[in-house]
């Protein structure tokens, strides 16, 4: 922070401890304006006011929490990105043979980025005929984002995004509502994670995909992080990034960048 306003150590203090991130990891314009949103609606100007209003509403914790969460998603978000990685994970499944290929979704918000990588991971093992198969471990600090990529059911507007030959191959519409098959949903581990200070929940993945979540936060976790993605990576395993992101400090010479465009990285050692 470039200051040390004391109603915003308050702040923090009131959101670390219950369980929230530690506030020092975001860019300071992008937390100043989210704090903003919430202090406004709770009708206060100042840190100190609304460090009180944390303390008394329990409720507004979690509020914060929400509006502090990046949960921008979709089915296949950048359908580029997936064509290219398609191809890297075809290599992967036969690489690995009849062993589990382990792959990680940080950042996962309500599951849409998994599931497409179940889906494209699924159609992979079904054409193959062969054996193995894989495991997606799916990571949020957003418990109502959570629950719903744990149900694995969509809006029929959102399950638009799933490309027609996947759609309904691994998945099934019930009403309203897309529900995605219960052999992804099987394949898919969805639980909490804070990326701020928790470890990586494995150090034996062969993807780890964490898109369009580091740019919110300051050079020096993304420096951190980076590194804990490198290290979980078995060599040869990849690492993808949103299209804006890149690799920063001691993750560069553990990570080659092999799609320029999609931010495709392979760890090297």
């Amino acid at each position: 922070m470039s200051d040390l306003d004391p109603g915003l150590v308050l702040v923090a203090n009131h959101l670390t401890t219950r369980g929230g991130p530690p506030l020092q990891m975001y860019k300071e314009k992008c937390l100043r304006r989210r704090l903003a949103v919430r202090m406004r609606a709770c009708g206060v100007q100042t840190y100190a006011d609304y460090a009180t209003v944390l303390g008394q509403s329990p409720g507004e914790v979690e509020r914060l929490l929400l509006t502090l969460t990046i949960n921008v998603t979709q089915f296949f978000r950048n359908p580029e990105t997936w064509t290219k990685l398609e191809g890297h994970l075809a290599e992967l499944v036969v690489g690995r043979g009849d062993a589990t290929l382990r792959c990680w979704s940080a950042g996962c918000a309500s599951g849409e980025e998994p599931y497409s990588l179940a889906m494209l991971l699924m159609q992979i093992y079904d054409r193959q005929r062969g054996p193995g198969g894989f495991l997606i471990d799916a990571t949020d600090i957003d418990g109502p984002s959570l629950e719903r990529a744990q149900e694995g059911r969509y809006s029929l507007a959102v399950s638009e995004g799933i490309p027609a030959s996947l759609r309904l191959a691994y998945g099934r519409v019930e009403g309203s509502t897309y529900l995605v098959d219960e052999r992804l949903r099987q394949r898919v581990r969805v639980f909490r994670r804070e990326l701020g200070r928790e470890p990586a929940p494995d150090r034996a993945y062969d993807l780890v995909l964490c898109r369009n979540v580091i740019i919110y936060f300051t050079r020096e976790m993304q420096e951190d992080l980076l590194f804990r993605f490198a290290e979980a990576l078995v060599p040869g395993g990849l690492l993808v990034l949103g299209k804006v992101e890149t690799i920063w400090g001691p993750a560069r010479p553990l990570l080659e960048l092999v799609e320029p465009r999609e931010r495709i990285f392979r760890r090297v050692t």
